[in-house]
């Protein structure tokens, strides 16, 4: 354990800034706010803090953070609070400390819950001042090295999931390669224990053999570089046992099949020499086509720099070499940190400046919940990168996959929500097209809004994402207003009760609601049933059973026929009314509804079974029935049953006849099969039953097929 001395001669060895002051006082008071506190190693909590603080001083950090690192426990561990640090140490360590102490458990909240709303704290500070992240990582670093004397294995492992999949990746959006490597490995040794052992034998035994290899490599190179008077470090590397493991999952291979597993570094002092030993190594051993990146004019996101190449080397064997300055190799190791070592100007009260951090921070705007927040992080940390350019020949980094919504979005939310279409190199492509390295992407956009839930298909980054559910969010609520308010209204010209301001009023105080958009909200979305508004307002009526229907109209202007009928308009599917998929209805079939609670409205057929098995309160159903239907949604899924007979050419002519139908198979399964028939499940799209009928009576016209039933 750091002696209080020795923590603040380390401090002082690289800041001649230091405040020596406030970093005694601060050991002196976590010391003594721990007290008897212990590990479960047994030793004294205050060591934890201690080390943190030690972890950050290596890494050559302000005062303020190494301070912070001592007091990171207090609040959350002792009977110290916020007032008391803030009144001992200022606003500043008050809002450090605040930042990486964890919220108060909730009850009735899900551990998973929980975890989101922490981290999203710890982002939020983390957006304010970057410190917040450097001292919670410097934290999880130590809890992992010391991880072996919890007990309890399962939460061993729990502990362990966690850092890798949320802590590593943040320390690799700093650029903390270091200890980005260094979780990864002790995450993996908890997980996965016997394969990590396995691993490092065979690396073990790998590094004996190729010992001389290794040695031969680096003196061919050097003389390369020696006769062109090029003065330079140049040492072998090998891959991390977690990195091998992923390789391994990726290509499918086993340890000896993979060829990268020893690498080269070759540091120089200038950038420009980078790419004249890059044309040395090229002229002079043969290169892999499409292993060479160029991060030093396009940095990774975390401001990584680097050339990397593969060649087949001067023992004939393919080796991976990274090239680039001492002050890139730095960054590439210590990532934010290199900052602080090489004194540059940097906004420690801005976290949003590090665009590799920015990227997930912008996703806090977005997300509605914190579980959907966190969802979208990890979405977000999880990718490699694909470089593509605007029309004005700006770089956009996006994650290997992305399609032209997730550029749209990372480039300005209002281009997103408002993007009709893409042209991809001057050509038109559909939006689900994925980008490729070089691509050159410019969005249309139109002043009419068209984004619909088929758009979460359609995107993968965290931040386009949140953005299309925040949007889908408040129409929704928009359109379940609609519902809601329609719902009302009926009820009340059934039940012969005059819809008055007055009325209205009444009911918002009996349910301690804000406002009418409150009231027709909660009854579109289920959570208030239109009974109990009535008797809310006449609690000795006797309810007149509603004969009601609701008309499923969308885009038609037409004059209501039935003067009980609720008219709904504007309601789109898979947000304020959905279809079930149980029974598929489809236009024209008999159907029923039923208000459900943070749903809206389910359609179902009348006599569909599951709904039967539901036992749905009366209150809460609906006579639907549709109505010079033309809905915005052009396709309906009809499902059917069909006994095909065993001959070449069946399953073309059904998908034949299904295409001149104008209709379109989108799912088909074989439930049987024998000598003479099979049976299949056909899903196909439809525009209402009518067409479907005429579907069926085509299928039962073919010599191929025996029978074909709706299922």
């Amino acid at each position: 354990m750091l002696r209080q001395v020795e923590l603040i001669e380390k401090v002082k060895s690289y800041d001649p800034f230091v405040e020596e002051e406030l970093l005694n006082k601060a050991y002196v008071y976590s010391m003594k706010a721990h007290g008897k506190q212990k590990r479960a190693s047994g030793a004294p909590y205050f060591s934890h803090p201690l080390e943190v603080a030690g972890i950050l001083a290596d890494y050559k950090f302000d005062s303020k953070t190494i301070i912070t690192a001592l007091l990171h426990d207090v609040v959350e561990d002792t009977s110290r609070d916020l007032k008391d640090i803030k009144v001992n140490f200022g606003n500043e360590i008050s809002y450090l400390v605040d930042g990486v102490t964890k919220l108060s458990k909730f009850e009735g909240r899900s551990a998973k819950s929980n975890q989101a709303e922490n981290f999203r704290k710890l982002l939020l500070a983390t957006s304010k001042d970057i410190r917040v992240l450097l001292v919670k990582l410097a934290d999880r670093l130590h809890n992992m090295r010391t991880i072996a004397h919890i007990k309890d294995k399962e939460k061993r492992k729990k502990i362990s999931f966690e850092t890798l999949e949320i802590y590593a990746p943040l320390a690799e959006r700093l650029g903390m390669q270091e200890v980005r490597t260094e979780l990864d490995d002790l995450s993996f040794s908890v997980i996965e224990p016997e394969i990590r052992d396995s691993i490092v034998q065979r690396l073990n035994l790998l590094r004996q053999q190729d010992e001389d290899v290794l040695q031969q490599t680096i003196k061919k190179i050097q003389d390369l570089l020696n006769e062109k008077k090029i003065n330079a470090q140049i040492f072998g590397r090998e891959k991390k046992p977690y990195s091998i493991w992923k390789k391994m999952k990726v290509k499918s291979v086993n340890f000896s099949q993979l060829s990268d597993i020893m690498g080269f570094t070759i540091l120089l002092e200038k950038k420009d020499e980078c790419y004249n030993v890059l044309g040395l190594l090229h002229q002079k051993y043969s290169y892999v086509p499409g292993r060479f990146k160029d991060y030093i004019s396009t940095p990774k996101p975390n401001g990584y720099q680097s050339l990397h190449t593969t060649l087949i080397g001067p023992i004939n064997r393919r080796i991976e070499i990274q090239i680039r300055t001492f002050k890139m190799n730095d960054q590439a190791d210590l990532g934010v940190a290199a900052h602080w070592i090489y004194k540059e100007n940097l906004n420690k009260n801005d976290g949003k400046q590090f665009k590799g951090l920015r990227q997930i921070l912008d996703i806090l705007d977005q997300s509605k919940e914190p579980e959907e927040f966190l969802e979208h992080t990890k979405l977000q940390m999880y990718s490699d990168q694909v470089f593509v350019f605007t029309p004005s020949g700006d770089l956009i980094s996006l994650p290997k996959g992305a399609m032209p919504l997730d550029f749209a979005f990372s480039v300005h939310t209002d281009i997103g929500i408002n993007c009709m279409g893409v042209k991809i190199n001057n050509s038109i492509k559909p939006l689900y097209t994925k980008l490729k390295n070089g691509d050159q992407v410019e969005i249309l956009t139109s002043n009419e809004n068209v984004i619909s839930p088929k758009w979460l298909e359609l995107s993968i980054t965290g931040k386009a994402r949140a953005c299309i559910k925040r949007y889908l969010h408040v129409r929704e609520d928009e359109e379940l207003k609609i519902l809601g308010k329609e719902i009302i209204i009926n009820q009340f010209k059934n039940q012969k009760i005059r819809f008055s301001d007055e009325n209205l009023k009444t009911i918002l105080n009996n349910f301690n609601l804000e406002n009418n958009e409150d009231l027709f909200l909660k009854v579109g979305n289920g959570e208030l049933i239109p009974s109990k508004i009535i008797l809310s307002l006449f609690p000795e009526k006797k309810l007149v059973e509603s004969n009601d229907k609701i008309i499923l109209l969308n885009e038609v202007k037409e004059k209501r026929k039935n003067k009980t009928s609720v008219l709904l308009k504007g309601l789109t599917p898979g947000m304020s009314v959905h279809y079930a998929n149980c029974c598929n209805p489809i236009p024209g079939d008999s159907v029923i509804a039923f208000i459900s609670h943070g749903k809206g409205l389910m359609i179902h057929l009348d006599n569909c079974e599951e709904i039967k098995s539901m036992k749905i309160s009366k209150s809460k159903m609906i006579n639907v029935r549709w109505e010079n239907f033309e809905h915005k949604r052009k396709n309906f899924v009809a499902k059917m049953n069909v006994i095909i007979k065993n001959k070449i050419g069946s399953l073309g002519s059904l998908s034949s006849i299904i295409g001149k139908s104008m209709s379109n198979i989108r799912n088909l399964k074989i439930t049987d099969r024998n000598n003479d028939f099979f049976k299949l499940d056909v899903e196909i799209d439809v525009k209402n039953l009518e067409h479907f009928n005429k579907v069926l009576v085509s299928l039962r016209t073919s010599e191929f097929i025996e029978n074909v039933s709706r299922l």
